[in-house]
């Protein structure tokens, strides 16, 4: 797959750009995870920063079912919800210092988010009230978070070698990785029915499917340290190789391609399909990356 790659400088160098995701006013959104802000960027044109407590640590932040964006505080403990004014409330789960990290928006209006420090997974409402389900499970260290095709939410479960799923009524299922010491972290639902994710400590991309079945797809570079998934509009997958400095893709069927970074030591984490169709992938070294698939002519 030929793709051209542009990068975009958002922020001063070691500020942080961690997670992204589209809005509906048609702006990228995404966090600043070391200055403690949150950027918004309109592909093309203006650039603007909000600026948050600076040690609060906001992490992943995605769309909201309310014209707002959702993003958690790891540092702070907190949920933060941003209007597209600018305007942020926050909201602190009832346990403390929980560590949330995950967060994505669920089939029932409301938010689930992971608990990192407290193995549990959370549920907001979008009027602020919070619900948390504990794990069955001790050290799990839950991560990324995202709806599943089957009306319940499936999570990674970076500690415990896991993925875990959550129906509407708080019940969980857990479901061990074939691959020890794996260490999950991203995961998308993708368009052939199934949830993947991606192994940051084996190299790997998983799938699951939602009665449980696992398939693993080894990377070329089984070092790269893969760390976010997502979907674009063709049904692709793209993630980051954090270690590695590239973004890769993989088909269905399992074809994978990677593509080099211009720029060395930029750090991706998280990624998304953008307002405008391409995939763009957050730089902790200071930018923001579009990839567009470069379409061939007749001939070419």
């Amino acid at each position: 797959m030929a793709v051209f790659i542009e990068e975009f400088a958002v922020a001063e160098a070691g500020s942080g750009p961690y997670s992204l995701t589209g809005g509906p006013d048609g702006a990228l959104w995404f966090t600043m995870v070391q200055s403690g802000s949150i950027g918004r960027l309109v592909p093309g044109g203006e650039l603007s920063a909000h600026r948050l407590d600076p040690e609060c640590g906001p992490t992943i932040i995605v769309a909201g079912p309310d014209d707002a964006l959702w993003f958690t505080e790891y540092r702070a403990h907190h949920i933060g919800r941003i209007a597209l004014d600018g305007a942020v409330t926050e909201f602190a789960p009832p346990t403390a210092e929980c560590g949330p990290f995950g967060i994505a928006a669920g089939p029932d209006g409301a938010l689930w988010f992971s608990e990192t420090a407290a193995d549990r997974i959370g549920r907001i409402t979008t009027d602020g009230r919070v619900t948390e389900f504990p794990l069955p499970v001790t050290g799990a260290f839950p991560s990324a978070i995202t709806a599943g095709p089957d009306g319940g939410m499936w999570f990674t479960m970076n500690q415990a070698n896991g993925i875990g799923r959550i129906g509407m009524d708080g019940a969980v299922t857990v479901h061990t990785l074939p691959t020890e010491s794996a260490a999950p972290v991203g995961i998308a639902a993708g368009h052939d029915g199934a949830l993947w994710f991606v192994e940051i400590g084996a190299g790997q991309i998983g799938r699951i499917t939602p009665d449980g079945r696992i398939t693993e797809f080894p990377l070329p570079d089984r070092t790269s340290r893969p760390h976010a998934i997502t979907t674009d509009s063709a049904g692709t997958l793209w993630f980051t190789e954090w270690a590695a400095n590239r973004v890769g893709s993989i088909t269905p069927d399992g074809a994978i391609t990677v593509h080099d970074l211009p720029t060395a030591g930029s750090e991706p984490h998280g990624i998304c399909t953008g307002p405008d169709g391409a995939v763009w992938a957050a730089l902790e070294s200071g930018a923001l990356t579009r990839i567009s698939r470069i379409t061939r002519g007749p001939g070419a």
